[in-house]
């Protein structure tokens, strides 16, 4: 393929499933390069109909073990997957380590298979910029699953909840996080827990607290449908198809009792969000130049607020609602 093909040439050959292509045009998507915007609109357009499942948890929990091994299973279904796999960035280049791919190099080959590792680059919440564009060019690429695979889990990571329709969140026996994970929310998050190394000893206590936490901690936030508790062992290759069994069988509750529109609408909505703060961002960025010399010396004499000098400078840059 040519190295200066533009990227609506890209977008028949992605929606045709060219490895190439999709590998391109994630590139693309993940740099934000200007040039693609409106080739992945039109990808967004055409996407839609990929189960899309978030996977986190804490650092140490084995999530891209069992997420390799997860991907086994989708293929023996018959079905096609991508995974985009959210790196800690590299403290000296920025970029992706690509530890996922090293975990995952025995499914990765597979035709029916595409793994794309992305950095975080200093982005909140868990997800890498880019992320939500790349699962609309695996969707439309004809992948019937998309795992998202975050950094972790913390007080600030769970945006994975608002692109994925079911999440699934994995915990460890013996890391001694359970405290933790209620204070980050994670039990609200879940749709489906998974309990990985269930050869540990400590595997069953932590099925057994999880359970009674939900037993507690559900009523309370209105919600009728059990989470399930799956342990699994991807060493063994244990309870993972019990695992992917729960994560359809979400999918199918979803859409019999009308929530899943609803979880697609939300999802539509954080976009259209996190799209407009990167809008007022560039703005920013492209046109804050010459405008902060007089204000920063109001704040330094005390006669201006920093912020009623941010109100000022957003309307000298001509940002609408900020007079």
């Amino acid at each position: 393929m040519h190295a200066g093909i533009s990227s609506l040439e890209l977008v028949a050959r992605v929606r045709g499933g060219e490895r190439r292509a999709i590998a391109r045009m994630l590139s693309r998507a993940e740099s934000g390069s200007a040039e693609a915007r409106e080739a992945l609109d039109l990808l967004y357009r055409g996407a839609g109909r990929a189960h899309v499942v978030g996977i986190t948890g804490v650092p140490g929990s084995g999530k891209s073990t069992l997420v390799a091994k997860l991907i086994a299973a989708v293929l023996d279904t018959g079905r096609k997957i991508g995974v985009v796999a959210i790196d800690p960035s590299s403290p000296f280049s920025g970029g992706s380590i690509l530890g996922d791919r090293i975990r995952m190099s025995e499914v990765t080959s597979h035709p029916s298979v595409f793994v794309r590792s992305m950095a975080t680059r200093g982005a909140l919440g868990g997800l890498a910029h880019g992320t939500f564009e790349a699962v609309d060019v695996l969707d439309a690429a004809g992948y019937d699953m998309v795992f998202i695979e975050t950094v972790g889990v913390g007080q600030d990571e769970v945006d994975v909840v608002r692109a994925a329709h079911t999440t699934v969140v994995v915990s460890a026996p013996g890391l001694g996080d359970d405290v933790q994970a209620i204070k980050a929310g994670i039990l609200e998050i879940a749709d489906v827990h998974a309990v990985s190394k269930a050869d540990k000893p400590e595997a069953d206590q932590t099925v057994t607290e999880l359970k009674s936490m939900l037993a507690l901690a559900l009523p309370r936030a209105g919600l009728k449908r059990a989470v399930p508790v799956i342990r699994t062992s991807a060493a063994r290759g244990e309870g993972i198809v019990e695992l992917l069994t729960a994560i359809d069988a979400h999918r199918e509750h979803l859409i019999a009792s009308g929530q899943y529109e609803k979880r697609r609408q939300s999802i539509r909505e954080r976009r259209m969000l996190k799209a407009a703060e990167q809008v007022l961002h560039e703005a920013f960025e492209r046109n804050r130049q010459g405008c902060m010399a007089d204000l920063v010396a109001e704040l330094a004499a005390g006669t201006l607020s920093p912020q009623g000098a941010a109100r000022r400078l957003l309307a000298q840059i001509g940002i609408a609602g900020t007079r």
